[in-house]
């Protein structure tokens, strides 16, 4: 039988933009016992229930349905609201939120970005407002708050839904509370790379019971009971075995968190005044999780950004490139009207220029510093 294969030394480990937070195997083996004990692996098991309600009390959320995975939440989301015809959202974004509006036979209306916050600028969201027009899809990018009043205003004006893509929100909080309450639902992602992980995972926040009960049935195939099935459902369900794992990991989110928040400082204050490079602004007053530490490497850097990258890697270190390409680059969404590179010129340029850097909590001290010292040329 061949062996897995020992994972590397501290010295030559590469370094990637996230990692995620995993406990020890002691610590889940209590979990699995109990799935074992229980023989319950999945369809709503204690686990299941149990991860729910401390994800509510946590996140400061009324209702929550869990998932398989973000994507399929997203999906789920848009059927429970059933949105249909058009829907205005951003280029600047991982490709599963567009997706999840062709998954619907929706068509997706792409608008620029505000520059400063990379997320969708809710100015150029009216004049893509069509009679088809029926929701507004915004992402928290990075985890950073979008214009919530704004966009909530304008869906007002309008008769349309708004859904938050809030993959990178975990934990984040306005003046109001948790972002997570805005909109019509709010959907997180769970995946290994999130601050919060349950390896695959997502959720749906949910404004009332009686929606949750619907988002439960879509999970589920539609059905009610054993014998009654009331929609055209999907198996989005979450395991208990995911659940567990949740659990365990919403025991250490407050330093894991407070770690993301040392690093994302120490870049802030050495790479301040470096020639080329420009950090995204800060949260400022909102309470922010430091999901991602996304540098926009300009003209005047000594280097290009895909050349930094580049160099990176040579020293081990994976930056990425996130957002790149823009979702309207990709074949199944340029040809539209709303894609075309000069309805987008802030996005197109972020996308040119950004660079996430390693971020999380088991990322070493000697480990930042080599990767702020080769972006500064020292």
């Amino acid at each position: 039988m061949s062996s897995l294969p020992k994972a590397e030394s501290p010295v030559t480990q590469p370094i990637y933009v996230t990692q995620p937070s995993l406990p020890s195997l002691e610590a889940f083996l209590p979990y699995l016992q109990e799935i074992w004990k229980n023989k319950l692996l999945t369809n709503g098991g204690p686990y299941h229930q149990t991860f729910e309600q401390a994800l509510c009390d946590y996140l400061g959320v009324k209702h929550l349905a869990l998932f398989t995975n973000g994507t399929i939440a997203l999906v789920t989301a848009l059927q429970a609201l059933r949105i249909t015809g058009e829907v205005i959202t951003t280029p600047y974004s991982f490709v599963a939120t567009a997706h999840s509006l062709l998954w619907n036979g929706v068509k997706p209306v792409f608008v620029d970005i505000d520059a400063k916050t990379l997320n969708l600028d809710p100015a150029k969201i009216e004049a893509a407002i069509t009679p088809h027009t029926t929701a507004i899809l915004p992402v928290h990018v990075y985890g950073h708050p979008c214009d919530m009043e704004a966009i909530q205003k304008i869906a007002d004006n309008y008769n349309l839904k708004v859904v938050y893509d809030a993959a990178h929100a975990f934990g984040v909080q306005c003046h109001s509370g948790s972002v997570l309450n805005h909109g019509d639902l709010s959907v997180l992602s769970f995946h290994a790379t999130k601050v919060f992980n349950t390896f695959e995972g997502g959720a749906i926040i949910c404004p009332d019971a009686k929606t949750k009960q619907r988002i439960d049935h879509l999970k589920n195939f539609g059905f009610v009971d054993e014998v009654t099935v009331v929609a055209p459902g999907i198996n989005g369900k979450m395991s208990e075995f995911n659940a567990a794992f949740g659990l365990l990991q919403l025991q250490h989110i407050d330093q894991a968190l407070a770690r993301r928040k040392e690093i994302d400082a120490v870049y802030r204050k050495q790479l301040a005044d470096t020639k080329g490079v420009l950090c995204l602004g800060d949260a400022g007053e909102v309470v922010a999780n430091y999901a991602y530490f996304p540098l926009l490497v300009q003209r005047d850097h000594p280097l290009s950004r895909d050349g930094l990258l580049q160099k990176l890697k040579d020293h081990g270190i994976f930056a990425r490139r996130y957002f790149y390409p823009l979702i309207t680059d990709f074949p199944m969404y340029r040809a539209l009207p709303s894609a075309q590179r000069e309805n987008l010129p802030v996005a197109t340029d972020a996308s040119a220029k950004v660079l996430c850097l390693p971020i999380y909590p088991a990322l070493r001290p000697e480990e930042q510093q080599r990767v702020i010292d080769i972006i500064k040329g020292t």
